[in-house]
């Protein structure tokens, strides 16, 4: 069974940058849709950016972030990417990463239910 860890969050100020990581253990699914979510105490966990795993350049990002997230993998190292430029308070939130065993409708890319392997998060606090 793979497990998925996340860790790189942290409390940055308006403005700043952080990149979060995403470990496969023992190693990430070989194709398929792995995605980045994003969840606070108010809101539902919604997803913000998506990759196609086969060829790596199929990247798809709800607006909100479109522009300041970049979502990437490295399969020799089994890791997932989110890398956050210009944060703003909105951005604070758990991030997951979550990975599909099956190959999804493109409409369903971002939703909780089409990724059945998930990591425990890690919190990202934007201060203003």
């Amino acid at each position: 069974q793979v497990l998925l860890k996340e860790s790189g969050g942290g409390t940055v100020r308006t403005g700043g940058s952080l990149t979060l990581s995403c470990i496969g253990t023992p190693t990430l699914p070989k194709s398929g849709y792995m995605a980045w979510f994003r969840q606070t105490s108010e809101k539902e966990r919604e997803g913000v950016a998506v990759v196609w795993t086969v060829n790596g350049a199929s990247t798809f990002y709800v607006d909100s972030v479109r522009g300041r997230f970049t979502i990437s993998h490295d399969h020799e190292k089994n890791t997932l990417y989110l890398q956050m430029k210009r944060l703003m308070p909105g951005d604070s939130a758990m991030y997951y990463c979550a990975a599909s065993t099956s190959v999804p409708d493109y409409d369903d890319i971002f939703r909780t239910s089409t990724y059945s392997l998930w990591g425990q998060g890690t919190q990202v606090t934007v201060s203003s």
